[in-house]
Formats: structure tokens, C-alpha cells, sequence
């Protein structure tokens, strides 16, 4: 029998805590507001998004959405309403029922407390529900923090790929990578519920 492929539906996503709405054009001043800060930490970034490079890439994001290879989403808080970043599912590929989570951004505010657990919870929930039997989280090898919290997600590390991309700035990056299987999910998704559950 022939397996079904992943099957990625666009719609908000929510919970408690937070709301995941898939980029429409009503969006773009929230979401502009919300990278348009921290220039530092898009130094680490494959791409920018901030200040003068937000319109390309808005524009790209559009594109690839249209193109069936991604979903970005503004990420909602909904303790106060505020789009407080973004984050996306990309290099998404219904055949091989696979995809990766990423092209994350949160104000500097939202880091560290709920915001991006609840935002993996749905998307990891989503993709899953979907068909999924694989997604991948990648970050730049000299990063340490974002490891980390990809590693407190419950993802395996799966080593180092080198000279991988390439970003902004220039710099040929090295990159992380980590994944997480249909196998895996249910220990991944109860952690995740325990560790919301505290907030």
C-alpha cells in the first residue's frame, strides 16, 4: 500500500497561551513591529528581517507560501494580544512527509518564558496530526542557546553540517542539526504539555 503523503493544512493555530496566524497582508505592520528591534541577534540569522530588509523578506515569505514550501506565522501572545515574533514551517515536503520548524524571531521580552514552548507545542502538533514522520530544527553550530532550547524541546541532535549556508553577512555557516520522529513525539509532546502546564 502506498503511504499517504503530509498533508499541511494553513490556519491559525492556538492554545492558552499563545495564537500562530499564517501570514496574510493585514499582518505586515504587527509583524514588522515585532522584528524590528534587536539588530544584534539578527547577526546569527541566515537572513534579516529587521529595519530595511523586512520588505524582501516579507515578500519572500508571501512567495514560498504560494509556493506550497512554507507556512509563516505571526506569533501571537495572548496575554496581551501583542505579535510579539514569527516562526515558520519550511522545506516542506508532503512525499516524504517531512519539513523543518524554523526562521524563528521573538522580541527580546518574549524570550525565555512560554512564548516559544507553546509555539513548538502547535506546530510540532500540527505537523504531526498532518502525516508527519519527521521534522527537523536547525540552528547556526555557534549558537549554544538556541541548542539548548532545541535540545529542551526533546530533540536529537543529529550532528554538524559544514559550510552548510551562507548568511546575510556573509559568513559561511556551519549548521546544527537536530529532528524529531513520529517515534519520538509522544514523549516530546507530553514533556512539552508538563513544562507549559508550569505556566
Amino acid at each position: 500500500m502506498t503511504p499517504q503523503p503530509m498533508s499541511l493544512r494553513i490556519e491559525p493555530l492556538a492554545n492558552r497561551l499563545v495564537r500562530l496566524e499564517p501570514f496574510k497582508p493585514e499582518l505586515e505592520a504587527e509583524v514588522r513591529a515585532a522584528l524590528d528591534c534587536d539588530p544584534d541577534a539578527w547577526d546569527l540569522m541566515v537572513g534579516a528581517a529587521y529595519g530595511p530588509h523586512f520588505d524582501g523578506w516579507w515578500r519572500s515569505a508571501l512567495t514560498a507560501m504560494g509556493e506550497g514550501s512554507r507556512i509563516a506565522y505571526a506569533v501571537r501572545r495572548l496575554s496581551d494580544g501583542a505579535v510579539v515574533g514569527t516562526t515558520s514551517l519550511y522545506e516542506i515536503k508532503p512525499a516524504y512527509r517531512r519539513c523543518e520548524i524554523g526562521s524563528t524571531f521573538y522580541r527580546p521580552e518574549a524570550r525565555g518564558g512560554p512564548v516559544n514552548p507553546a509555539a513548538k507545542r502547535l506546530l510540532l502538533g500540527h505537523v504531526f496530526e498532518a502525516g508527519a514522520v519527521r521534522v527537523e530544527i536547525i540552528t547556526d553550530a555557534i549558537n549554544p542557546a538556541s541548542q539548548a532550547a532545541i535540545r529542551k524541546l526533546g530533540a536529537r541532535d543529529e550532528g554538524v553540517l559544514r559550510k552548510h549556508k551562507i548568511t546575510w553577512k556573509g559568513r559561511i555557516r556551519d549548521t546544527a542539526q537536530f529532528a524529531i520522529l513520529d517515534d519520538d513525539w509522544p514523549a516530546v509532546r507530553d514533556r512539552l504539555d508538563a513544562r507549559l502546564a508550569a505556566f
